[in-house]
């Protein structure tokens, strides 16, 4: 099932951005997440798993293991000026699991993509004329593919009843293709064929912290903090050229530039807060700063822009402890506002707007979760003449809660 998943997950993007950096940066996100506008930070219930901070571990009880899986399907609209295009996509968004190891540890386990890039896109210009005075065209073609992946173990502590830290370790991998293609209508002009490949196989350390203060008996403050460690990768970089008579495609000139260690990943900051009441309400906001202008993309710096991202979301459960199936629906809505990252021919990319709404569906008389919900999404340019973006998105995802540590008894 893994790898039927992790082919199915190649799909994810004909967004045009991704031809910049590592493409476009997946959503970190579970299924209840996703529907509260990506909050995490504080989030705490052992009933979900929360890999954005891996301090959230240590909330699942002893007895219980849980699987979770996701999916997203979406429909984009792509529109420059009067010019407009859809496209449909899906792509596999996690594959974990979590147990507890000792009375205060948990451990997790799974799959997570960190970025993806998929583009086809072309133009045709007029360069001149010949002897002839007819006109001469060259016609770019851009493609890209690829992606980071990661596969991650965390443990999560309790180092006290309301204090609990943790530690994601991830083996990051994959690989990207960016290239460009001039050809030219003249067969005596000389067409050309760019590509710039990008490895990478190393690894990724992220670190949480959670806090949680009672107030009363009804009343709850989770606060979170997470880091991710940020370093140069084992990585390399490949700069192909080519030239090749437009009217023979034989190769005239080839070269190939390999860069060792071209790459780096951002320091990564976040911090958020929860409140709960009588675990029917959950209303919450997270802040993530991504310091993507200091590292080096090529072994070059000033490539990208710091990241921000600011998220709100919120979580209602009409009365969990009743056995009534509509009284323990949960429902969210959420928001979101993300700067870009990278930059667009040298100016600020692309902003990102998003809003959610969905629902928690118990399964049976068990505690396993169904989780759907619905995200629009907006690509908002800064700088007029630039791509708009708008995307639909339904995500799936099903937790299993499974009580498999249950010491039982033979009389």
């Amino acid at each position: 099932m893994l790898c039927a998943m992790l082919a199915f997950a190649q799909s994810g993007t004909n967004s045009p951005y991704t031809r910049y950096g590592f493409g476009q940066l997946s959503d970190q996100s579970f299924g209840n997440s996703k529907a509260m506008g990506g909050i995490s930070y504080g989030l705490r219930d052992g009933f979900q798993i929360n890999a954005s901070n891996p301090a959230s571990y240590t909330a699942v009880d002893s007895l219980t293991f849980l699987f979770d899986a996701g999916l997203s399907l979406q429909n984009a609209n792509f529109k420059e000026g009067a010019v407009q295009t859809n496209a449909k996509n899906s792509t596999v968004d996690y594959l974990a699991m979590q147990f507890r190891l000792f009375k205060k540890m948990a451990l997790s386990a799974g799959f997570l993509p960190y970025s993806i890039v998929g583009y086809n896109m072309g133009q045709t210009n007029e360069v001149g004329s010949d002897d002839y005075n007819n006109p001469i065209q060259a016609s770019d073609t851009y493609t890209g593919d690829g992606g980071l992946q990661q596969v991650f173990v965390g443990l999560g502590y309790k180092v006290f009843e309301n204090l609990s830290v943790g530690m994601n370790f991830s083996y990051l991998y994959g690989n990207i293709t960016h290239s460009v293609a001039t050809v030219f209508n003249n067969s005596n002009a000389f067409s050309s064929l760019r590509t710039d490949k990008i490895k990478v196989s190393d690894y990724k350390l992220d670190l949480g912290v959670q806090y949680t203060q009672d107030f009363g008996e009804k009343h709850k403050v989770n606060l979170g903090a997470v880091y991710s460690y940020g370093h140069d990768m084992h990585s390399t970089g490949y700069k192909y050229k080519e030239t090749f008579s437009s009217q023979t495609s034989s190769i005239q000139t080839q070269t190939v530039d390999s860069i060792q260690n071209a790459f780096s990943l951002p320091h990564t900051f976040g911090v958020g807060a929860t409140y709960v009441y009588n675990n029917r309400l959950t209303v919450g906001l997270d802040y993530t700063l991504q310091k993507w202008a200091d590292i080096k993309f090529f072994n070059q710096q000033g490539a990208f822009n710091d990241r921000k991202k600011i998220s709100f979301g919120a979580e209602f459960v009409p009365n969990p402890t009743r056995r009534g199936y509509l009284n323990r629906i949960k429902y969210r809505i959420g928001a979101y506002y993300s700067d870009p990252y990278a930059k667009v021919n040298g100016n600020e990319g692309a902003r990102e707007y998003g809003a959610s709404f969905g629902f928690g569906f118990p399964i049976f008389r068990n505690k396993s979760i169904l989780n759907i919900s619905g995200q629009y999404i907006k690509v908002s340019p800064k700088f007029k003449g630039m791509l708009e973006e708008n995307y639909l998105k339904v995500n799936i995802g099903l937790t299993f809660n499974e009580r498999w540590f249950m010491k039982w008894r033979v009389e």
